[in-house]
């Protein structure tokens, strides 16, 4: 293989450990009945005229299992962190008692677990078609390679270890979904 070869499979590598690192980052946001702090991570406030994320305002703990506690910074923010968390509509309802606001998070039912695990085999859906994608750019660029001059040997071997890394992210795309929903299902 040539080197302009292998950097194509080598950057379309690196593409697909990037799509599978955004699975496992979008899929943590979505809960399985464990408070983390990992829920608030898209919910955005308003300070001073800029959105800003809440971990940015407030200090965010995990007190139990099913407890989130959000200690603002500043007092003043306490109604505008609530106010987002109610819009962010993350299925909590935060409970604000002057100086700190708690979310407690209610036992998932079973239509609630199902439409979770949508919401995350939606998530490896999107993988999965990123992961395609990237493969077929690097096939195309793979045979842009052979019309300039690549034998059709050498691009017929790139193209079966693009497929060969393909194939591997998609079993990994898959393993994580088996276990968001064992997580999910389990009580």
């Amino acid at each position: 293989m040539t080197d302009e070869v292998a950097m194509i499979v080598e950057e379309a590598q690196d593409s697909m450990k990037k799509a599978i690192l955004h699975l496992e980052a979008e899929t943590t946001k979505i809960r399985a009945g464990k408070a983390s702090p990992s829920m608030l991570d898209g919910v955005f406030v308003e300070y001073y005229g800029a959105p800003t994320m809440i971990s940015q305002v407030a200090n965010i703990t995990v007190l139990d299992s099913k407890t989130i506690s959000i200690q603002p910074w500043e007092r003043n923010m306490l109604g505008p962190i609530d106010k987002a968390i109610l819009q962010a509509n993350i299925g909590v309802t935060p409970q604000n008692d002057g100086t700190q606001i708690r979310l407690f998070l209610p036992p998932l039912t079973e239509e609630r677990r199902k439409e979770l695990f949508k919401k995350a085999s939606a998530e490896g859906e999107q993988s999965k078609v990123a992961i395609r994608n990237i493969r077929r750019d690097a096939i195309e660029q793979v045979k842009k390679m052979q019309k300039d001059g690549l034998s059709e040997d050498a691009a017929k071997d790139a193209e079966d270890s693009i497929q060969e890394i393909t194939d591997k992210y998609i079993v990994s795309v898959e393993k994580h979904l088996q276990a968001k929903e064992k997580e999910m299902m389990s009580i």
